[in-house]
């Protein structure tokens, strides 16, 4: 078995899609109106619509999940975060395993953790 890949759900996957464009500076690949990946070289990052789940959509924004990214700068991460409107959840803190993280919530409300590694 091989992990592939991360995939949000969403009403509006052009708006997800450009606000993970924005926050990460990944370009989307919109392979279809109802599907969007953001492929980095450590995992890849998916979208899509809730109309390709039929009967069995799950509801935005109202998983347990959280995306992580690591990223150089938490707090310039944070900042562009901020720029683009997403909710503050815990600004940029020293976690006690080391970790210096700051949780956004994406426009639906998904939870997004910014974060550096100890010594990084």
């Amino acid at each position: 078995m091989q992990f592939a890949s991360v995939r949000i759900i969403t009403h509006d996957v052009p708006r997800l899609a450009d606000f993970y464009e924005a926050l990460t500076g990944l370009p989307a690949e919109r392979v279809a109106e109802v599907f969007a990946t953001f492929a980095a070289p450590t995992g890849t990052l998916a979208i899509g619509h809730v109309s390709t789940f039929g009967d069995a959509t799950p509801r935005p924004g109202t998983g347990a999940a959280i995306v992580e990214f690591l990223v150089d700068d938490v707090e310039a991460a944070f900042a562009r975060a901020q720029e683009l409107g997403a909710e503050t959840v815990l600004e940029p803190t020293t976690m006690p395993w080391g970790n210096r993280s700051a949780i956004v919530r994406d426009p639906d409300g998904t939870l997004v953790n910014l974060f550096r590694r100890p010594g990084a």
